[in-house]
């Protein structure tokens, strides 16, 4: 009787098993796809692949808003009292403000700088007849009025994340002023907090086919026509972005963190990535925070830097977007900007990037810098058709601004671990978190109580 081998099920199920594709690559397919059905439905006018590419892009886009507001508000309050745990607490939130503001006033010159150089406005073929004026308005009365809000609830309801911050950082700071008595609700806030991250992460998931509907369906709506009219004035946007996220940030790194920028590129890429396709910075946080803390930066100051900055640090949006934005405006209507103007436009994105709120789309910032400089507030309507090409990498270059400043300012206070920033490569969506595997770790090393 001859003897036959069998070959183990779970051998066979190794040998058909389909090769994991990285989320870096998923996302690369869904933007391919995403270019390639648009220009299909607008050159063959299907009407019904336009409809399905925008309910695609926005049911992604209504998914991470959907936990914007809860998601905001429990991550600032988690994050201020988190800060009872990290030494030098105060110097650490001081010198990350002032990181945001430095970086920011950086950003607010290049775009100043490509603005002036490059003249966006003239041959546009573009008149004040072709502007409108925006539904709604930012000015320095509402900005300052509106941070504290009429009640709890209205905040959550209208998604006014300014107010939602504000609430949150009072709570933060009454929790620690009660100290015990409070850990109750900082428990469950804790929770709830990682049960949205939770939540969030499964839409992060969805951000491939996201970038199929929210790509395609800009090309089928507004080809490739509408951006001649903005050639000039979209190119600025994008070298301006890049020249801070390639040129400035790890300049930064290399000379006041001394550390490798490559490095930082392939730990926080994928952050980045969703960033340009969700268009959101808030919507992105969770993803953020988690390859801020990859990238070596304690846990406890990550849990703070990163939603503080998902609400406040807006580089693209704040700083390089309206300082061209506006330049480009005022040639439209023919209006003479002097130095005073542009010192204006520079103190409005170092003071007033809050009011950007890391939601998609820069309008409330962009109408608060022309009404600060008395610009016509139709210029806004201008640039409305031509927001959603730009939005992307303006919300790409936020996002590597808001996960570079806690690596720097770790860098200086020594409390940065290196080991972990040299070997931040894999994407925390690829591959197991490393932050949970070393913390088991050095549980595991600490010896038992006697």
């Amino acid at each position: 009787m001859s003897s036959t081998s069998s070959t183990p099920p779970e051998s066979i199920s190794k040998a058909f098993r389909l090769p994991k594709v990285p989320f870096w690559a998923q996302i690369l397919l869904g933007l391919v796809l995403g270019v390639l059905l648009g220009w299909a439905a607008r050159s063959g006018d299907i009407g019904w692949l336009v409809t399905t590419l925008d309910k695609i892009g926005s049911i992604f886009v209504q998914l991470l808003k959907l936990a914007v507001a809860p998601l905001v508000f429990f991550a600032i309050l988690v994050s201020i009292t988190n800060l009872r745990n990290v030494n030098n607490a105060a110097r650490l939130a001081t010198r990350t403000l002032l990181w945001f503001m430095a970086t920011s006033l950086i950003a607010v010159a290049i775009g100043l700088t490509i603005g002036l150089l490059t003249n966006p406005g003239s041959g546009t073929g573009l008149t004040p007849k072709d502007g409108a004026k925006p539904e709604h308005a930012g000015s320095w009365l509402d900005f300052l009025t509106g941070i504290v809000p009429e009640n709890v609830v209205t905040p959550f309801t209208e998604l006014n994340v300014l107010q939602i911050v504000f609430m949150a950082a009072v709570a933060g700071i009454a929790a620690l002023q009660l100290g015990e008595k409070a850990k109750p609700i900082l428990d469950l806030s804790q929770a709830v907090l990682e049960l949205l991250q939770k939540a969030l992460w499964w839409v992060i998931r969805l951000a491939p086919l996201g970038t199929l509907g929210l790509i395609g369906f800009a090309i089928a709506k507004y080809g490739w026509n509408l951006i001649g009219k903005y050639a000039t004035f979209t190119a600025d946007i994008y070298i301006g972005c890049a020249l801070v996220m390639f040129g400035v940030y790890p300049l930064l790194l290399a000379t006041v963190a001394k550390v490798n920028p490559l490095q930082f590129f392939r730990g926080a890429w994928p952050a980045i990535q969703l960033a340009f396709v969700s268009r959101s910075s808030v919507g992105t946080m969770p993803l953020t925070q988690k390859v801020t803390e990859r990238l070596g930066v304690p846990k406890e100051y990550a849990s703070f830097a990163v939603p503080f900055g998902a609400t406040t640090k807006m580089d693209g949006c704040a700083s390089i977007y309206p300082a061209i934005s506006a330049i480009f405006i005022a040639q439209i209507f023919d209006v003479h900007l002097d130095l005073g103007d542009y010192l204006l436009i520079a103190f409005v994105s170092v003071v007033g990037s809050a009011a950007t709120a890391g939601l998609t789309g820069a309008t409330v910032m962009l109408t608060l810098t022309l009404s600060t400089l008395g610009l016509p507030l139709e210029g806004v309507g201008l640039l409305m058709a031509i927001d959603p090409v730009l939005d992307m990498m303006r919300t790409a270059t936020n996002v590597a601004g808001q996960a570079l400043v806690p690596v720097v300012v770790a860098a200086k206070e020594k409390i940065l671990d290196r080991e972990a920033y040299d070997s931040a490569t894999a994407s925390p969506i690829d591959a197991p978190d490393a932050i949970d595997v070393r913390e088991a770790e050095q549980k595991a090393t600490v010896p038992a109580p006697a």
